[in-house]
């Protein structure tokens, strides 16, 4: 039977670099005998439609060729489904895909491992928002300082990648006072005020920021990380060790684990797989082996 691809492709992303990516691979998968069908959103509300049209065609794969913000619009439609979704990176971050994957394919490899069909089953996080609704990510939701330096990065009228959050991260430290959080990890509850907490499926998100170091995106669990309230100054030479995951050493994080996660005070939006997602109270839970991906590097 003749393989049956849908490509996902955000024409914008990365610079408009995931719409040559995308062209060169429907080409790849045309050529090793598939049929393809693309679909190109113009939005992530269209991204996300698209996703969910696409996989009640029950295609043999769902490929996201774009950043983390396309994988999360496509994860909408793909958990619980049996569609298998392949990521082919073509964003700014891409932690999405460094988290399932140790390497970049050329077009014709990655159809190959497409079209072999060989998928592992990884969790999702369930996330419930204020009002009810509810939606899935796959790495990391940051609440609190962060994801108020992502809302300073994404008001600025142009991008201008790192340099961007450089000017966001050291806006928000002139205006930053610590937020009263109260975090709920399987019923054991912290209380007290703090700088951040993190949920994560897996290690990583912004671009390499290796918050929740050892998370597992297949162990049935999550990883909490809380940064206690510290000076600014002191937070501010902490801060860079995110990148290492050598933070979760310090005497200012705790860290925990466990399904079900609740985050409530006044800390504005939170994000998730990079996508803002609305303030708290938010309930994570998460749904294992919820999403078959496929293998690029098998």
């Amino acid at each position: 039977m003749t393989p049956h691809i849908a490509l996902l492709v955000n024409p914008a992303s990365g610079r408009r670099r995931a719409a040559v990516t995308a062209v060169r691979l429907k080409e790849a998968l045309r050529e090793a005998g598939a049929r393809v069908f693309v679909y190109s959103g113009d939005s992530a509300a269209d991204s996300r439609r698209l996703a969910r049209l696409a996989v009640a065609d029950r295609p043999d794969a769902l490929v996201a060729v774009g950043g983390d913000g396309l994988v999360h619009q496509a994860l909408q439609a793909v958990v619980g489904s049996g569609v298998p979704m392949a990521v082919i990176p073509a964003g700014t971050g891409n932690d999405i895909h460094r988290a399932f994957s140790s390497r970049r394919l050329s077009p014709r490899r990655a159809a190959e491992a497409i079209l072999a069909g060989r998928v592992r089953s990884v969790d999702c996080v369930r996330l419930r928002l204020a009002d009810g609704t509810r939606r899935h990510y796959l790495s990391v939701l940051a609440c609190g300082f962060d994801a108020r330096v992502n809302e300073r990065v994404n008001a600025f009228r142009f991008g201008i990648g790192r340099a961007g959050y450089l000017m966001g991260l050291l806006a928000e430290l002139r205006a930053f006072t610590p937020i009263d959080f109260e975090i709920t990890v399987d019923g054991r509850r912290i209380a007290e005020p703090g700088m951040l907490v993190a949920v994560g499926n897996t290690s990583a998100y912004g671009g390499g920021m290796h918050v929740c170091p050892a998370a597992v995106p297949d162990d049935g669990l999550i990883d909490v990380v809380f940064a206690r309230q510290a000076p600014l100054g002191r937070f501010l030479r902490l801060f860079p060790r995110v990148f290492n995951g050598s933070h979760t050493s310090l005497d200012e994080v705790v860290v925990e684990r466990g399904r079900t996660v609740t985050i409530s005070g006044a800390a504005g939006a939170a994000y998730a797989d990079g996508e803002r997602v609305g303030a708290p109270p938010l309930e994570c839970e998460v749904v294992p082996k919820s999403v078959e991906l496929v293998e690029l590097d098998a």
